[in-house]
């Protein structure tokens, strides 16, 4: 099992920039892929970025490809999404997820981007 807390979430005006972090705690030896989502209100959760926790090999939705950017710390046990670019459509909860033998997710952190 693992826990999963993201946090780097706000406000911020359109065009601005935000970098979220995923800590993941527990067995973290066993995680495969962490990857991002995003659910804006009313809306299906959407896939955003993905990456090997290994061997990197990052990949992006296309409505964000070019402006954000899926990193990760295995020393620290942290995934980042940097998002540059921000537009008014990206305001959604951000949310984390791990696989191992099932999908583990985070809480979550809200982020808000004004016109």
């Amino acid at each position: 099992q693992v826990q999963l807390v993201e946090s780097g979430g706000g406000l911020v005006q359109a065009g601005g920039s935000l970098r979220l972090s995923c800590a993941a705690s527990g067995n973290i030896f066993s995680i495969n892929v962490m990857t991002w989502y995003r659910q804006a209100p009313g809306k299906e959760r959407e896939f955003v970025a993905t990456i090997n926790w290994r061997a990197g090999s990052p990949r992006y939705a296309d409505s964000v490809k070019g402006r954000f950017t899926i990193s990760r710390d295995n020393a620290k046990a942290t995934v980042y999404l940097q998002m540059n670019g921000l537009k008014p459509e990206d305001t959604a909860v951000y949310y984390c997820a791990a696989d191992i033998a099932q999908r583990y997710w985070g809480q979550g952190t809200q982020v808000t981007v004004s016109s």
